[in-house]
């Protein structure tokens, strides 16, 4: 059973993320804050942390580099849980640590589809590893593999939710010329760690052959 960390300074929301949790078997615990949460983190260490963006004085953002600075709770997978559309900038600014961006409200469906594709991601990259490394691969190719394959899985998710949201947001208006062009700046990042990628397979399928 996963251990999930409900993070969000409404006690009403947090109570609808728990029992939407433990219907679909997961076991829930609870902080109200960002202080509370990075307190529970130093005595427990949960599969997976859901984290609110919007509370106060210590908002998510602020909270998630905290976690992520830390090398004891760095690898603990982060997903942002809230109402607020993402922004470029902040999918730029805060795509590397973060595993996913949920938008509240949210379905028992797309909650336990993204924590199931972020442990699943994290299981598959992680056989992937373990594979080159037995094969001799050089190290420092699979440590690229490992940053490339959650960076693109992850910035394809954020582009999606963006593009959505803008393309809904400034259907009349038209979207704004900023907001356009780091967008497509994104797509062409992504598109170039996929090149990138897909070149460090490669390279594995030729060691493991030849192992």
């Amino acid at each position: 059973m996963y251990t999930i960390l409900v993070v969000d300074d409404s006690p009403m929301i947090v109570d609808v993320f728990v029992t939407m949790l433990e219907r679909g078997g997961y076991r829930p615990i609870t902080a109200f804050s960002g202080e509370e949460c990075l307190e529970v983190l130093k005595t427990t260490t949960p599969d997976l942390v859901l984290l609110d963006i919007m509370m106060e004085p210590m908002d998510g953002w602020e909270t998630l580099e905290k976690i992520k600075t830390a090398p004891a709770t760095r690898n603990i997978p982060v997903l942002m849980l809230t109402a607020k559309p993402l922004t470029p900038e902040e999918a730029n600014e805060y795509g590397v640590y973060i595993e996913d961006y949920i938008l509240k409200p949210t379905t028992h469906h797309q909650l336990y589809e993204a924590i199931e594709h972020v442990l699943a991601r994290r299981h598959s990259i992680a056989a992937d590893i373990e594979r080159a490394r037995e094969a001799g691969a050089d190290p420092q190719v699979i440590d690229e593999y490992e940053r490339l394959s959650k960076s693109v899985d992850i910035n394809k998710r954020l582009l999606k939710i963006l593009e959505t949201t803008y393309s809904i947001k400034d259907a009349r208006a038209g979207m704004g010329e900023n907001i356009t062009r780091a967008i497509k700046s994104m797509a062409m990042s992504i598109k170039l760690q996929e090149e990138r990628l897909d070149q460090i397979r490669a390279q594995f399928a030729d060691i493991f052959e030849a192992h």
